[in-house]
Order: C-alpha cells, then structure tokens, then sequence
C-alpha cells in the first residue's frame, strides 16, 4: 500500500488495525530472549565444569601428595660398640669414616632385636630378615653421619630416630595393607605386626618430613629418604640466569621494536619470527641448547647455566610480546605531550612511556618465568634427568655443577617402580604449584603497586 492510499479515510465501521504494545514482546523477540539465556546458560555450565575439574585435579593432588610431607620414625635404643665404630679407639673422625655403611646396619638391628627382647614381644613369623629390612638404608647412613659429627657419642647407648622402610611408612599411609604385604617380597605381616606394636607403644611416629624439602635425590631402594633440595637449589638457579638474561635483551629488543624501529620489510620480518617462536614446541628448544651450548661451545651436561640458557630463548618471545603490548597500550598523547614541551625521543620513551608499561612489563616477565619454571622436555635433552645427590656450590661456581629441576625431578620419580616415589612426585608437584602461586601473587602484587591511571 503506497503512502497515499494509507492516507485515505478509513470505510464506516471499519475495525483499526491491533496496535502492538511495547511492553509485549512479539515472537521474534521472545525468542532473540530465549537463545541469550540460553547462551549465558551456557556460559555458566562451562564456567561450573572447569572449575570442577580445577577442583578434582586439585584434590587429587593434595590428597596423593599430602602424605609426602610426613614420614615414619622408629625412636630404639642403640649401642655404637668402639669396636664396630671406632676399631683404633683414636675418636678420629678421618679414621671413623673408613667404617663401612653396613656396620652401622648392625648396630641398629642389634638395637631392633634388643627393643623387640625388652618389651617381650612375640610375633609369628618375625625373623631377622623382617627387623632388618624394617628400617630404611638410609638410617645406616644417618647414624653414621651423626657419630662422626659428634665422636664423644661412641660408646653410649643413644636413642636414634631412625628412618622406617618405605613400605612401614606406607602402611600408617593407606598405602600398604597386610593383604598386599603378603605378597611383596619386601614385606611381611609380621613386619606390619611389629609395626602396630611399636606404634601402640610410642617408639613409631609419624611427624613433619623437613627431609622432603631439603633432601637430595635418593636411590631406587630408597623412596622414604627421597627429597626436592638439589632440584629446588637448580630451578632457582635457572631462574635466575632466565631472569638476568631474558629481562633486559627482552624490555631492549621490545623498546626499540615500538619506539624506534623503522616500518619496513626487515622489521616486520622480525616481528612475524618473534610471534612464530613463541609457538614453537619447546622440545625445539632443548635440540637448539643441546646442539648450540653443549656440543658447540662445551658447556657440562645437567648444568643450570645450560638449562637457565635454553629456559632464557624459550622465554624471550613471551616477554617480547607482552612488553611490546604494555607499551602500546601508553596513550599516545602521553607521547605527544612529553615531546609538545621539549623532551627528546630517548626522554619520552624513558621518562613517561617505560614507567607507565612497567605493570604489563613486570606481569609479563614473571609469567614468561612461571611458564620456564614449568618446563621439563627442553631439560630432558641437556641431561638434567641424570641421577644428582650432591648439592651445588653457591653461584657463581654451582652454575656449571650438575643439578637437577623440580619438573624433571617429578619426571624421574613417576618413572620408578617404588609406589613410595609416586607419592614423592605430588608432592613435589604441590611444591612446584607453590612456586608458580607465589609467582602469580607477585605479578599481581606487582601491577598493582606500578599501576598509573590517567
């Protein structure tokens, strides 16, 4: 109908056309309302199941991880004989120490049958092999450790906390039951028997485990002394070397990218291989470290400064990128009024521009550096999995020592038969989510402090 016709007097007795209210919405609105709640129904549902499988991975780790922070210890009385300890009676600690391990594996059985005989316990089935093996190897070595730090101690009967087995320290854990000890060689029921006994009478407990923090790495044959120390010491040593490195050739590279690069066909070539290395695997780059810094220029295997290098390329296209966008985000009339009132290019860029992109700057690094600290294929292939139970030196020496990482550590352990390891490897990944929490806290921490509103 033309306007003309719509504009005709209406017939007598014709019924107006319904009017529709605003207040009522049509079909097609109705249902544009239906899909948007659908739509944020949707949303909500997707927001519901990552935090839910956020929640299920977290508790997964916490409740398989919790336990490696306590250990079992087994308080008996020990006789440290001269004539096993100290053969020439001299109480010289160079002579002590030609002592074997094993003897000292004596004493503590001698004080296992002993505590056994003076609380009359009687056990079906408990031989000497069942108190041998009822501590761990590495009580011998502790005992040992102790009488040549303190000689005076020779002679006495001292009373030693000492190290169970893996398998006593798993069955106050849940994780070794008398069905399952009846089938492992490395147990027995009576063993758990003893256990029971000894724990009913106070002379086991299960405490705080320090030694998980601050041990080093222990053999296959010794889960329960197993500890994080040479891999914390390495990861914070590669951190550090990131840090120093990635810092500075990252802000540089990022300033003179944005302020004073020319727009060409060179800088916009560098700008795609900035955001294509980025992408790249980082196994790549443990082939480039392994190929560059240890088969070119000679640097040792297993060595933070090789891991710290390798971690270093890996991180400064993150760090590149996220400077970058911090800078651009400067309002360019910051700019234009730096350079308005006299100030020089350099001036501007340093005086105004840096200051006010430090937040996105810092956030940025420490991001790029909690995503190095989790880094394990790269470390693979310069050889930080070897086997490491010496601490490194401080720096700048403990640099080119072998040393282990937190990601490899829990790597390494994953692999081995022992159940014990697996309960050390969430833990140390409860540790290393530690570390990346605090991390993220102080990134946050950090933009707020710096943090310029204009």
């Amino acid at each position: 109908m033309t306007d003309a016709a719509s504009q005709l007097p209406r017939p007598v007795g014709a019924v107006p056309p319904a009017r529709k209210s605003l207040l009522e919405p049509d079909a097609r609105t109705r249902r544009r309302n239906a899909a948007e709640t659908r739509f944020r129904a949707y949303g909500i549902a997707a927001i519901a199941v990552a935090v839910a499988a956020l929640a299920w991975l977290l508790f997964a780790i916490l409740s398989d991880g919790a336990s490696a922070f306590r250990q079992t210890y087994a308080t008996i009385p020990v006789t440290l004989d001269a004539a096993v300890v100290d053969p020439k009676g001299n109480r010289d600690p160079a002579e002590m120490s030609k002592v074997l391990t094993l003897s000292y594996g004596k004493l503590l059985m001698d004080g296992m049958k002993s505590y056994v005989a003076s609380k009359n316990i009687r056990i079906d089935g408990l031989g000497d092999a069942d108190l041998k093996s009822f501590l761990s190897e590495q009580a011998q070595a502790n005992l040992r450790q102790q009488v040549l730090n303190d000689p005076e101690l020779v002679g006495q009967v001292v009373t030693v906390p000492a190290l169970t087995s893996s398998r006593i320290d798993g069955y106050f854990k849940g994780r070794v039951t008398a069905e399952s000890a009846a089938a492992d060689i490395k147990t027995s029921p009576a063993q758990l028997a003893l256990a029971d006994a000894m724990k009913a009478d106070g002379a086991l407990v299960t405490r705080f485990n320090s030694d998980f923090i601050t041990n080093p790495d222990a053999s296959e044959t010794r889960a329960e002394a197993a500890g994080l120390g040479v891999a914390i010491l390495g990861s914070l040593y590669m951190m550090l070397i990131v840090l120093v490195l990635s810092l500075p050739i990252g802000v540089a590279a990022s300033i003179y990218l944005e302020e004073f690069a020319p727009r060409n066909r060179l800088t916009d070539l560098i700008e795609v291989n900035i955001a294509n290395l980025a992408a790249v695997p980082s196994i790549v780059y443990g082939i480039l470290g392994l190929a560059a810094f240890i088969n070119f220029m000679g640097l040792p295997r297993s060595a933070p400064i090789v891991g710290g290098l390798v971690l270093t390329l890996m991180t400064l296209p993150t760090i590149i990128i996220a400077t970058r966008a911090a800078l651009k985000a400067v309002p360019p009339s910051i700019r234009d009024a730096a350079l308005g009132v006299g100030a020089s290019k350099m001036q501007t860029v340093f005086h105004h521009v840096l200051p006010l992109a430090m937040p996105g700057i810092l956030t940025g690094t420490i991001i790029g550096l909690a995503h190095a600290l989790g880094e394990t294929a790269p470390l693979l292939l310069i050889g930080m999995v070897a086997f490491v139970k010496e601490y490194p030196s401080a720096p700048p020496e403990g640099l080119f020592d072998p040393a282990s990482a937190l990601p490899v550590q829990i790597y390494n352990w994953t692999r081995r038969a022992d159940p014990a390891f697996f309960e050390r490897a969430s833990g140390a990944i409860i540790v290393l989510l530690v570390f990346l929490l605090a991390m993220n806290l102080l990134a946050i921490f950090l933009r707020r402090k710096f943090e310029r509103r204009w």
